[in-house]
């Protein structure tokens, strides 16, 4: 296993589609491997491969219970709303607030290449909507309505406008 580089803001590579994952081989067990020990090094919910700047269908989400790999995921329910602050690996110390569903169902692939479906409710929820929109190209700071100020972030009050 070894750290990798977590690709920031600005490369190009964070907004592109990534390909489907058809080889489930040692090579995908080694992709997932790193990005499991480079989240928990850098005390993450979640990381996408593009954020380690692999083009590939595949994000690790840890929210404390353990890391969960979904390999091809998508989302197939979604649940209520909540709205709160948001960050991302690839925005070191940035925040926003971000409306995201309160329970999500996604339906992945594990490394083996077997389907199964996977709830998630508040912070595990946001997580795999982050982590799958980074699939796609796309960023949190796309659904940001603001980011944070580092007052409110140092304060710990967060309020939305709406």
């Amino acid at each position: 296993m070894a750290i990798r580089r977590i690709v920031k803001f600005g490369d190009s590579v964070l907004e592109k589609e990534c390909r489907k994952v058809e080889k489930f081989d040692k090579k995908l067990h080694q992709l997932l491997d790193d990005m499991k020990e480079t989240l928990a090094d850098a005390n993450g919910a979640g990381l996408a491969a593009p954020q380690v700047g692999i083009l590939r269908s595949v994000c690790v989400v840890d929210v404390g219970e353990g890391p969960i790999e979904l390999v091809n995921p998508e989302i197939i329910a979604t649940e209520g709303e909540q709205n709160g602050a948001e960050g991302c690996l690839s925005y070191p110390g940035e925040y926003g607030l971000v409306k995201r569903p309160m329970k999500v169902t996604v339906r992945a692939q594990d490394r083996d290449g077997n389907w199964f479906e996977k709830t998630g409710e508040a912070l595990c929820a946001r997580a795999f909507c982050h982590e799958i929109d980074h699939l796609h190209g796309v960023l949190f700071t796309s659904h940001v309505s603001r980011m944070l100020t580092p007052e409110e972030l140092e304060n710990g009050v967060i309020e939305d406008e709406e």
